[in-house]
Formats: structure tokens, sequence, C-alpha cells
């Protein structure tokens, strides 16, 4: 497969790469993490001003009819300056998922009010739910910016529904996590009134393959991030009269960061792309893409700690919102083996 960016594609990276340099400044993100994991203002420009919400919806649904690539491209953007945004749970994985799987009316009524940023949905999977006729009861343990959000799409092993945070029956809990600018919640459910999407399968599967990418690329981007960064230091500190990137071990450090980032990149946009041209292989490579990419990311972020000596170890540098987000990103959907598993079941099982 032969790939390169199209003009448009290279216009959304480059303003995708001011607007979060820009705007997702160290100094908003730790305002954000202070608070509940959301940086309002970026979110309200991201959506309103750039309408980068609408990318990945379709146009006869209200949105820009682009694909995973620009999906990815935004993500990867995102992911360099660790955005404490909820781009993830509300557009990546709900839009998605009432795009592809929700009736008329909930497509017509919920996807203008995410796609403007007027309302944040947050995605949950409970394994245990169950619908017993008096409402829907279960608990889903680990939800982006669940405590920011106002629905939910909840998915079980046999089902999606919307939710309304505020219903009678929604308990919501937030929790401490390690990585404060993406903050999880606790959503219990117990005798709710939920409304279920009309395709669920249709719905869970388009939740699954744009969050596999989103997750590779965002990874992507904060790996690059992290060599950026740590090349930039590596110029300026001084040692024994002479810059530190200079000796041998340092720069193979550095080359290591970026030969396996240059890898995650290939396997970030084959998964976008294959997506989006309906590739046979693009399941895999989503499972290889996001197994292989938050893999770098953690890699490269420990690196970033290390490289940078005493004070990349103090608490307050920003090395450590990489390392957190980094590691949070490496559980998230899924761990490394978990995908690295789906992969030899597919490649096996073409071969038997």
């Amino acid at each position: 497969m032969e790939f390169a960016f199209t003009s448009e594609q290279k216009m959304i990276a480059e303003t995708a790469r001011v607007f979060f340099t820009e705007n997702a400044t160290r100094e908003r993100t730790r305002q954000a993490m202070a608070c509940d994991g959301v940086d309002y203002a970026l979110w309200a420009s991201f959506c309103q001003e750039l309408g980068f919400s609408a990318i990945g919806i379709p146009e006869n649904l209200g949105g820009a009819g682009l694909g995973l690539v620009e999906m990815a491209i935004i993500a990867e953007a995102a992911g360099a300056q660790v955005a404490a945004f909820p781009m993830f749970g509300s557009l990546v994985l709900c839009a998605q998922a009432i795009a592809a799987g929700g009736g008329a009316g909930q497509r017509e009524d919920l996807l203008p009010r995410l796609m403007s940023g007027e309302t944040i949905a947050a995605y949950g999977h409970a394994a245990t739910l169950v619908d017993d006729g008096n409402g829907l009861s279960g608990e889903a343990a680990f939800v982006a910016h669940g405590a920011s959000a106002r629905i939910f799409v909840v998915t079980g092993n046999n089902g999606a529904w919307i939710v309304k945070a505020d219903a009678p029956g929604v308990s919501i809990a937030q929790l401490t996590t390690m990585d404060q600018t993406r903050p999880y919640a606790r959503v219990v459910l117990s005798g709710v009134v939920g409304e279920p999407l009309a395709q669920p399968g249709k719905a869970i599967a388009a939740a699954q393959r744009a969050g596999f990418v989103a997750i590779a690329a965002e990874a992507l981007g904060g790996a690059q991030a992290c060599l950026d960064r740590t090349v930039a230091y590596a110029r300026e500190r001084i040692q024994f009269g002479r810059s530190i990137g200079s000796f041998q071990a340092y720069k193979h450090r550095l080359a290591d960061m970026m030969i396996e980032i240059e890898q995650a990149r290939s396997a970030v946009y084959w998964a976008a792309c294959a997506t989006d041209e309906g590739a046979v292989d693009a399941e895999l490579a989503a499972h290889a893409a996001k197994s292989f990419a938050a893999d770098t990311y953690f890699m490269c972020a420990g690196n970033m700690i290390q490289l940078h000596g005493g004070i990349g170890f103090t608490w307050e540098h920003d090395a450590h919102l990489f390392f957190k987000r980094a590691r949070a990103l490496q559980s998230m959907l899924g761990n490394g083996d978990w995908h690295r598993e789906q992969v030899a079941a597919m490649i096996f099982g073409e071969m038997a």
C-alpha cells in the first residue's frame, strides 16, 4: 500500500498542529486537571470555531464526510499536547456509535449536540449489564470523562443504549486515576430506563474501529512529542563542556525512539486507511496499530524522563503528563497482549 496525505489532509494536519500548540498549553492543561479534566474553552473552539468535531460523521448526518485518516490526524495533534478535552469519548466512541447504529431520531437529536460541543457524551461498557424489563442494571467501571458527561452510550454483551446522566437510577462516582487529563468515573445503573440503539452491533463495531485507530494516533502524537522535546533538551543541556546530545549512549536512545515512532506511524495510517477503504485486513491493522503505538508511546515517555536527568524526575515536569497518558492508553480498549492475541488468531485462522 502506497500512502501519502492529500493536500486537504496536509492542511488539516497543519491547522490542527497550530491549534493545539497555541491553545492546549501546559498552563491550561494543568488548570483543567485541577477541576474535571476538561478545558472547556479548548473544547468550544475545537467544535465550534474549527468544526473538527464533524470529522468522521457522514455528510447526510450533518458531518464533514471525512474518514478515519482525518480523525487520526486530529488525534495525533491532540496527543502531541496531551490535550485535556473529551474528544475520545464524546466524538470518537459515542458519535461514531450513534452515527452507525442509532435510529433516525437519535441521530437527528444527538449528533448536532455532540458536534457543537453543547453536550458531552461518554462511552461505557458493562459486561454484566442486564435489562430485566424494569430497566437497565449494571456497572461500567472506567468511563473516560464520565463525570463531565450529560449522556452515556452504554453497551453490554447483548445491546447498546442511550442513557441520560440525570436519569433516575444513575450513579456517577469520579475516580482517582493516574492520568488527570482524562479522568475516569464509575457509572452504576440501577433500574435505569435507557433508549436502545436501533442497530447495536453496528454501533459497537463502529466505536471500536474508531477507538482503536484514535488511541493509536494519539499515542503516535505523544511519542513524537516526547522525542522532539527530548531532542530540544539535549541540544540545550551542557555537561562536561558539551551538549549532552553529543554523547553516544544518549544518541542511541534517541535513535531507538525514532525508529519505533516511524514504525508506529506506518501502523497507524495503515489501519486508518485500510478501515476507510474497507480493506480485508482492516481489523487486523487496527489491533496491530493500537498495541504497537501504545507500547511505543510508553517506551518513549519513559526514555523522556530518564534522558532529562534529574529535572525529568521532578513531579512538576511535563514529562510526567506524557508518561501518565501513555500508561493509560496502554490499558484503554484492551491492553497490548489482548490485541496481539487477536492478531495472532486472525493470522493463524487464515493459515488453518
